[in-house]
């Protein structure tokens, strides 16, 4: 009774009491600390979460939201191709005066123009000025790192300008070394490890190559192994380049230089990358780029020669994703009995979100006439437009909202009847590797291809 009595006793007593949390030596979790003194009406962590915050959405803005100013232009259609006035219209926003006395050779796939290309660097005897969104480590890599070294070694200037994110990830830290070491000077454009986060978006999507001064090339080519090969395949992608001589290549060492002088602060002079340049043929052309803060000038080319179009619109490109603009000044296009085609990416397709958002406007362009063929055999990255067989552009730009608003660009406008025929049978021939993409297709397309437009949709200006 007794044992009963004192376990009662035990299990009913009073726990002790454990000290207050008002006693200074047990304080409560932060307080006392720097964080939590007040400073106005918040804490100074308060004040530092809202600092974060703020540079956060600066960070969001630059990236998303800094862009050229974009002009919503619908010119009528008052004038042809063919007029006096066309060619310093379309080119109002850039040079309206065109550049003569030039050749291009258009050249076709990997096999067609990475040989071309590294003939050209073994031959060069002062400069070498090599400018590339995408550049990898690979076998096409290798081929064109070996080349420069070669041309450095024995004297040559060589300068390579990679753009930061569009080669930084597939580009290895000893190939970069590699050149270094070789004698080529290296930089990146918008380095991902700056502190300018504004810069971040801005990419240089541009590919130029400029030996001596003399010689220039661009187009669409990556210099990665995707590009190897005749374009049948689907491991080869189909591509069209261009190298280009006369009075024109010193518009594309301008262009690099006004690059490689932002980045390295080294101004180009001198013989070496302005030589006398004199007539390689009987080309008018013009060279326009996408620069920083600037009017888009490139859409309202495109505008201009869609408006102008009397017979024939042909375009190929590997991103398209239109514009309302673009979309209504083709549509109408056909309504003045204008054929136009476009030629797009098929099943083999590299970035298939920009796919789908483009995918949205195939609806309009198809009610409104226009003709869609996508390229069966592989990836197609030619990115060329040609106007009545008359007026033709092609470049880096692709018909799309980062390339008309974001990324730094190259292109080439020609005015030739010779130059717009061959141009012509360069789509004709890319024609019979495609399949017709009807609105019966569009409007039997999956649930799949839906949702996947419209998730992608509020990115469409970054695609």
């Amino acid at each position: 009774m007794s044992a009963t009595k004192t376990a009662s006793h035990k299990r009913t007593k009073p726990p002790t009491k454990a000290h207050s949390s008002s006693h200074p030596r047990f304080a409560r979790p932060g307080e006392g600390r720097w964080s939590t003194i007040r400073w106005g009406r918040l804490s100074i962590r308060g004040w530092v979460e809202l600092l974060a915050i703020f540079l956060a959405l600066v960070v969001l803005y630059s990236i998303l939201f800094v862009r050229r100013q974009h002009i919503e232009y619908r010119p009528a259609h008052t004038f042809s191709v063919h007029d006096p006035a066309f060619f310093g219209s379309a080119h109002a926003a850039a040079n309206p005066v065109p550049i003569e006395g030039n050749r291009i050779t258009l050249l076709h796939n990997g096999n067609g123009i990475f040989p071309v290309m590294q003939e050209s660097i073994r031959g060069a005897k002062k400069t070498i000025n090599f400018e590339a969104f995408l550049f990898h480590s690979g076998e096409v890599g290798n081929q064109f790192i070996d080349a420069l070294i070669e041309r450095a070694q024995h004297g040559v200037e060589v300068r390579v300008l990679l753009d930061g994110i569009g080669s930084g990830t597939d580009l290895e830290n000893s190939d970069v070394q590699k050149l270094k070491d070789g004698g080529c000077k290296f930089a990146y454009y918008h380095p991902t490890r700056a502190l300018r986060v504004d810069r971040l978006n801005r990419r240089s999507h541009r590919r130029v190559l400029v030996v001596d001064g003399k010689v220039a090339f661009t187009g669409g080519a990556g210099f990665a192994d995707e590009w190897q090969g005749d374009g049948a395949k689907p491991d080869n992608w189909r591509e069209v380049h261009a190298k280009l001589e006369g009075p024109m290549v010193a518009q594309l060492q301008s262009a690099f230089q006004q690059h490689w002088l932002s980045e390295t602060g080294e101004m180009l002079s001198g013989a070496g990358h302005f030589p006398p340049l004199e007539r390689a043929g009987d080309l008018k052309v013009q060279v326009t780029t996408s620069d920083e803060f600037t009017v888009a000038a490139l859409p309202l080319i495109q505008a201009v020669a869609i408006a102008a179009a009397e017979k024939t619109i042909y375009i190929t490109n590997p991103y398209c994703t239109p514009t309302d603009e673009q979309v209504y000044l083709l549509g109408e296009a056909v309504k003045r009995g204008v054929d136009v085609k476009m030629i797009l990416p098929g099943q083999h397709n590299d970035q298939p979100a920009t796919k789908a958002a483009g995918r949205g406007s195939y609806g309009k362009l198809l009610e409104a006439g226009v003709k869609l063929y996508e390229f069966k055999p592989t990836m197609i990255h030619s990115k060329t437009m040609v106007v009545d067989g008359m007026f033709s552009m092609f470049g880096t730009s692709n018909l799309d909202a980062r390339s008309s608003l974001i990324n730094e660009e190259i292109d080439v406008t020609v005015y030739d009847a010779s130059f717009g025929a061959e141009m012509d049978r360069v789509f004709r021939e890319d024609l019979k590797n495609c399949q017709e993409y009807k609105l019966e297709d569009f409007k039997k397309r999956s649930v799949k291809e839906r949702l996947t437009e419209w998730l992608v949709y509020p990115f469409h200006s970054q695609l």
